[in-house]
């Protein structure tokens, strides 16, 4: 597991009328400061990868669909550096993932239902400034195969 990550398993409580789920929540050691959230959907079959932040937290939380989330530890001074981590997330496996600054990540939608993923983070975007670096999705120093592995 990369150095920083946080994952909070998320649980539902159910009953006649349907469920209700605490996501984010302060004091946890997921939780950091919210400056702006932003949703999005994703068709099936698209990877969206990768970018990174300089001093962004994003914490994300996949409402619908499942996503193949990959997080790439690229920090200097990081005992996790040059790691990947793969965590499956969405309806088959409600969590929230706390990504700090500096980690690269990225996910692949997996199965034919859409994503539908909420993202809320510790910096507002500003566009004359966006704290946001691209990386190819295929890029050969993380290396990472984005095909699924029948087994």
């Amino acid at each position: 597991m990369i150095d920083g990550i946080k994952i909070k398993q998320l649980k539902k409580f159910s009953d006649d009328r349907g469920f209700f789920t605490e996501v984010i929540k302060f004091g946890e050691d997921t939780f950091h400061e919210v400056k702006q959230t932003s949703y999005t959907e994703t068709h099936p079959g698209v990877v969206k990868a990768f970018h990174w932040h300089r001093k962004q937290w994003d914490v994300w939380f996949v409402v619908r669909g499942m996503a193949q989330v990959v997080l790439y530890d690229q920090r200097d001074g990081s005992s996790t550096k040059g790691e990947t981590q793969v965590i499956y997330a969405g309806q088959d496996n409600p969590v929230l993932i706390s990504i700090p600054p500096g980690v690269v990540h990225g996910y692949r939608v997996l199965g034919n239902e859409k994503v539908c993923l909420f993202y809320h983070t510790s910096e507002a975007y500003n566009p004359a400034e966006p704290d946001e670096e691209r990386i190819a999705w295929n890029d050969p120093v993380i290396g990472f195969d984005w095909t699924t592995k029948n087994k």
